[in-house]
């Protein structure tokens, strides 16, 4: 159903997104965690699950990591080990950077087993070193599985700099992406003139639309805001001020989260543009897996209602 959403270019597409569990554990607290993330996840009705691929990142800015780094579990292993029993079809994010040209081509053979849908990752900067490039890696992928259902990256934030983000994901599209998953969006502003933009183009150059599929986080303190900023969220000054001050971070950071969702569905729908949502959970605390439910259901009723 996910790969037939996407290639139909359906609005309304639902994920949920979480981090594999840290290496630090052991295979039985993993074999805990997964319990845990299948019971959760088999309740929800959503359309995929993601499996993110974390990176340090910490060579792309001079500023403090607010959390330290420690390195997850390959999100594919992790997926087949432990979460067999969950039904709902995977997102994989892949950091291609970590790859050899032998592993990633063994890798591509094995997806030809199952319709698995993947999420390519570059640099997470210029000074990162990598053992192939994101061209490659989309260049294998054509070469290798042709059919995987392939996913691309697009930051809304970038557009207000740069503003040239709907002219990257045309040329992802050549690429062979179908479908786009945003970095987490606080700023409204940035994402309703990157949409309108986008709409505009496919208009001039007689060119689809894939579905831009939304992340929502949310925010459960002072310091998670500070690492959300880090890892180059854009959060307005006004919006951070208002999130601080508010009393209840978690509880404000989810109604504006369902706010701007519902605002960026609409404003989609009528450009004609195919809007999903990717709710994240990559908190451990329970108040902030619980808002992610929460959030998840609250986006479910504002696509239905917008039928």
């Amino acid at each position: 159903m996910l790969t037939d959403k996407i290639r139909t270019k359906q609005s309304g597409i639902l994920l949920y997104g979480i981090t594999p569990p840290k290496v630090k554990h052991t295979s039985e607290e993993i074999e805990v965690i997964a319990k845990k993330h299948v019971d959760r996840i088999s309740k929800l009705d959503i359309d995929g699950l993601v499996l993110y691929d974390i990176q340090d990142e910490s060579d792309r800015t001079d500023e403090k990591r607010p959390f330290p780094f420690i390195k997850t579990l390959n999100p594919c292993e992790y997926s087949k080990k432990y979460l067999q029993d969950l039904k709902t079809p995977r997102i994989v994010y892949r950091a291609v950077g970590n790859f050899t040209s032998e592993k990633f081509t063994a890798w591509l053979e094995e997806t030809k087993q199952s319709q698995v849908h993947s999420v390519f990752v570059g640099a997470a900067s210029h000074e990162q070193q990598n053992n192939i490039t994101l061209r490659e890696a989309y260049s294998l992928k054509r070469e290798v599985n042709d059919n995987l259902c392939l996913g691309g990256i697009t930051i809304p934030e970038r557009h207000t700099k740069k503003h040239n983000e709907h002219e990257r994901v045309f040329a992802k599209i050549d690429s062979s992406c179908e479908y786009f998953i945003t970095q987490c969006v606080y700023d409204l502003e940035a994402a309703k003139i990157f949409l309108s933009d986008y709409a505009k183009y496919s208009k001039e150059n007689n060119k689809e639309m894939v579905p831009i599929i939304f992340t929502l986080t949310p925010c459960g303190s002072a310091k998670t805001l500070d690492f959300m900023k880090w890892l180059g969220i854009n959060i307005p000054n006004y919006l951070e001020e208002d999130l601080k001050d508010s009393g209840n971070i978690l509880e404000e950071s989810v109604r504006l989260s369902k706010m701007f969702f519902e605002e960026l569905y609409i404003f989609g729908k009528k450009r004609g543009i195919p809007v999903g949502c990717n709710v994240e959970s990559v908190a451990i605390r329970k108040e902030e897996i619980d808002a992610s439910v929460d959030l998840l259901n609250e986006v479910k009723k504002i696509i239905k209602d917008n039928e």
